[in-house]
């Protein structure tokens, strides 16, 4: 599992015109999923992200947590994180898992987070998504599990 993670002011994402998922200060994360991962994955990332100190402390240093600092999550499907890139000018997009396993997967994930006590709002899997965000640091970080 590749999790592209950045610390946000503001974020939503919009599906055929209508808002699914909006938050202020949090992080939105871009969830890749690939044939290997299980739930084990899921609930590795989901720990790391909920404990992930990336927010600032009164002195300036990236200390808090987004349970500390009391953020929200925008959580996004992104099967392209597993683009492969390297030959030729098209991606080729076989480390992606199948739609049925990573769909599972990603809800897992979100599940996982929001049983710490997280807003967890999402975009639609599958869906033709526009994102817009207000990166805050700018602070972006790239997440795998297994690695």
């Amino acid at each position: 599992m590749k999790v592209v993670v950045q610390r946000s002011k503001q974020a939503q994402v919009t599906v055929n015109g209508e808002i699914t998922g909006k938050i202020e200060h949090g992080m939105v994360l871009l969830v890749g999923v690939t044939h290997e991962d299980s739930e084990s994955d899921a609930k590795w990332m989901a720990d790391k992200l909920a404990g992930l100190r990336i927010f600032e402390d009164e002195s300036g240093k990236m200390n808090l947590s987004i349970l500390d600092a009391g953020g929200a999550i925008l959580s996004i499907s992104q099967f392209t994180l597993y683009g492969e890139c390297r030959k030729g000018r098209r991606p080729n997009f076989m480390a992606a898992a199948r739609p049925e396993h990573a769909e599972s997967l990603y809800e897992l994930l979100n599940g996982y987070l929001r049983e710490t006590g997280l807003t967890v709002e999402t975009g639609k899997f599958g869906a033709d998504m526009d994102v817009e965000l207000v990166n805050d640091g700018p602070v972006t970080l790239i997440v795998e599990s297994g690695a």
